[in-house]
C-alpha cells in the first residue's frame, strides 16, 4: 500500500450509524461489509482501497460482496435489448471485480474477503434469508413500496429510463434488490461473523424499513447499518 495512502486513508471518511442500536453494533467493531454495484462510479478503485483501510482501522474484519445476480435484467429493464443487456452486464460485472481485486491488493490489509453475491444462492442461509425477504415483498406494503421507489429511482437515472419503468422492468429491479437485502438482514449469519455494519455512501430508503421498525421484515439486533461517505472539507475562509 502506498504510504499516501496509508496516511490521508483514515481521516477521509465519517461514519453516521442509523440509530442508537446500529451505533453499539458499529461500536462492537467486529464486521465491517461494503456492498458494490456494478456500474457504480462512485465505487473506484481507488476509493474502494481506501474504504478497505479505513475499515480496517476500525473493524477486525471486512468483507466485499458485489452484485454478479440478476445484473443482466437491470440493463434490460433501462432499454437494452436481452443479448446485449447481458453482454453488458457480463461486462460490468469482471470490471467491478478487477477493481475491487485491485483495490483489496493496494490496500493490503489482513482479514479482508471478497464475494460475489452468486457464491451464496446456495447456501441454506442465504436461500432461508432470500425467501423471507420474498415473503415480506409480497405481504408487506410498506416493504413493498420503499424497494419499488428505490427501483423505480434507478431505472428512472438511466437514459432509456426517463421515462419511466413499466411493471415488467419495475419487477426487474425488486428483484435485483431482493437478491441483496439478506445482507441487510443477517450478515453475521452469511459470514459467520459476531456482528456486522453494512454500509453504503447514502441512506437508502429501505434503511428505515430495515433497521427503524418494530414488526415487518427488519435487521437482526446484530447487523447495523451506517452511512460512510468521505468526509467533508473545510472550507477556508475568504480574505478580508
Amino acid at each position: 500500500m502506498s504510504e499516501t495512502l496509508l496516511s490521508t486513508t483514515f481521516s477521509m471518511f465519517e461514519a453516521e450509524p442509523f440509530s442508537e442500536r446500529c451505533r453499539a453494533v458499529f461500536d462492537r467493531a467486529d464486521h465491517l461489509l461494503i456492498g458494490v454495484s456494478p456500474g457504480n462510479s462512485y465505487f473506484t478503485s481507488r476509493r474502494i482501497a481506501e474504504l478497505v483501510v479505513w475499515g480496517r482501522e476500525f473493524f477486525d474484519a471486512v468483507d466485499i460482496v458485489y452484485a454478479d445476480l440478476h445484473v443482466d435484467a437491470q440493463y434490460a429493464a433501462s432499454g437494452y435489448p436481452p443479448e446485449q443487456a447481458e453482454r453488458r452486464a457480463a461486462k460490468e460485472v469482471k470490471a467491478t471485480r478487477r477493481r475491487i481485486r485491485t483495490a483489496v491488493a493496494e490496500a493490503a490489509c489482513s482479514r479482508v474477503g471478497v464475494h460475489g453475491l452468486s457464491e451464496f444462492q446456495d447456501r441454506p442461509a442465504y436461500r432461508e434469508l432470500h425467501r423471507e425477504v420474498l415473503h415480506a415483498l409480497a405481504v408487506d406494503p410498506v416493504l413493498r413500496a420503499a424497494t419499488e421507489g428505490m427501483a423505480g429511482a434507478f431505472l428512472r437515472s438511466r437514459p432509456a429510463g426517463a421515462d419511466g419503468p413499466d411493471a415488467g422492468q419495475l419487477a426487474a429491479g425488486v428483484e435485483y434488490i431482493a437478491a441483496e437485502l439478506p445482507f441487510f438482514l443477517d450478515t453475521p449469519a452469511l459470514l459467520g461473523v459476531a456482528s456486522s455494519v453494512s454500509c453504503y455512501h447514502v441512506e437508502l430508503p429501505l434503511t428505515p424499513v430495515l433497521f427503524g421498525r418494530s414488526e415487518g421484515l427488519r435487521a437482526v439486533p446484530a447487523q447495523g447499518y451506517a452511512v460512510v461517505r468521505p468526509a467533508a472539507v473545510p472550507q477556508t475562509a475568504a480574505a478580508a
